[in-house]
């Protein structure tokens, strides 16, 4: 009996790690035989997180809160603009990344918006801005890695007030990689400050807040 009750538990653990952000496996060796009661507790963790709500304390129709972004100048120097700066009397798209350098962030949602940039400005959009929980110097390189220039402004929400604020936080601290608090992936469209748009992922899923996704929605 306890051995079908270990496999099921494991079977299961297998199917929620599915899920996790990037596919980032999970340490084997967190999840021992004994005691079960850990592993059930895990397991529930794990489970809770994958059937939750997609829910945030920012919505359509919402006016987004002031906050202090950071970011490197093309001259290398230290900038801050606010969410003001970039919404006021302004067409802009803000969406945001569990992480620099991760896969799906590096490979797909950032460069979509490289990509698309011209055809969502053609659209009327002015300023198009990726928002990651990394401090300014891990972006800057990232910016450097991807070869980016002007086509989207890299903000760092490095303490992760601003995602906070709009209930956006998404907690991988128990993935033994490090990731700590991040930002569930979004991407939404705002006009002179209120929200237009927001396309909410399940933590770091990439199914509808792609340039695609936006410029479908202008």
């Amino acid at each position: 009996m306890a051995a079908a009750a270990t496999s099921l538990t494991f079977s299961a653990i297998s199917f929620a790690t599915k899920h996790h952000h990037n596919h980032i496996p999970l340490a084997s060796s967190s999840y021992s035989v004994n005691p079960i009661r850990n592993l059930r507790s895990r397991l529930l963790h794990h489970h809770s997180i994958k059937t939750s709500t997609i829910t945030a304390i920012i919505s359509v129709g919402d006016k987004l809160p002031e906050s202090t972004l950071s970011y490197f100048d093309s001259d290398g120097e230290l900038q801050t603009t606010s969410i003001s700066d970039l919404t006021k009397s302004k067409k802009t798209i803000l969406f945001a990344v569990p992480g620099a350098f991760t896969p799906t962030c590096s490979q797909k949602h950032l460069p979509g918006f490289v990509e698309k940039s011209s055809e969502l400005k053609a659209k009327g959009v002015n300023t198009i801005a990726c928002i990651s929980v990394n401090d300014a110097f891990v972006l800057k390189a990232w910016k450097a890695d991807l070869k980016i220039g002007d086509e989207v402004l890299i903000l760092s929400d490095g303490n992760g007030d601003f995602t906070k604020a709009i209930g956006c936080e998404l907690d991988l601290s128990d993935n033994p990689i490090g990731l700590g608090v991040r930002s569930r992936r979004y991407a939404m469209l705002v006009e002179d400050g209120v929200v237009k748009v927001l396309n909410l992922e399940e933590g770091g899923a990439f199914t509808s807040s792609s340039a695609q996704d936006m410029l479908a929605a202008l």
